[in-house]
């Protein structure tokens, strides 16, 4: 059996946290950015667009991420696409943070009063020039800490991204348990990266969350 000395062990999972923030970031963006598309056909009162779009929500917050990742991984490869266990996480992960966004920013937008809503219609605005120039950004205000909050969901979220094989933090610290036994001093170091990893984002949320409420009273 090789000796594996700890300094050994942390390299080789420092090499996995790579992975784990590549793919918490493509989830976050990926995941932002189709949470910000639904969010306006909701607001847009597209006709079928706000059952469809609470149908997808009710899903994907609904139903295990496990599961998620279970069907991007096998049910694609129904149709005879080959995919790979970086795409399948990635396109789970993106799915499954876009619902929770949704929700996220649609709970910020309706803490907006009605009559924000109700002055830029007076002034002609088209949804558009009321989303940018009047809801959105007072909406952002409010959605900042708890969408840097959620993060930390996405980063935590990746882990489970090892039950289809794709090796990030939590695999790697399977595969060099296995290959040590020395499962107590892996996950230890595991569970300190990923510490490592989320704290300074909730550590930001809550400053955040503070200098907000400070600046609102």
């Amino acid at each position: 059996m090789v000796e594996f000395s700890l300094w050994d062990i942390v390299r080789n999972l420092l090499l996995a946290v790579r992975w784990t923030v590549v793919l918490s970031v493509i989830a976050f963006i990926g995941g932002g950015i189709l949470g910000m598309v639904l969010l306006v056909l909701r607001l847009a009162k597209v006709p079928g667009a706000q059952r469809g779009v609470a149908l997808f929500v009710q899903i994907f917050q609904g139903t295990p991420l496990l599961m998620q990742l279970f069907l991007a991984y096998f049910g694609i490869a129904l149709f005879g696409v080959d995919t790979s266990a970086w795409t399948a996480a990635a396109l789970a992960l993106t799915l499954h943070a876009s619902a929770y966004l949704t929700e996220i920013w649609r709970g910020c937008v309706n803490a907006i009063p009605k009559g924000q809503w109700e002055a830029s219609s007076s002034l002609a605005m088209n949804l558009k020039e009321q989303l940018l120039h009047i809801i959105l950004p007072q909406a952002g205000r409010i959605a900042i800490a708890p969408t840097v909050g959620f993060m930390v969901q996405v980063v935590k979220g990746t882990a489970l991204a090892s039950v289809i094989g794709f090796i990030e933090l939590t695999k790697a610290g399977s595969m060099i348990a296995n290959a040590t036994f020395k499962p107590f001093l892996v996950f230890s170091c595991v569970g300190l990266m990923y510490f490592c990893l989320c704290y300074p984002i909730s550590a930001w949320s809550r400053r955040l969350e503070r200098k907000l409420n400070h600046a609102n009273r």
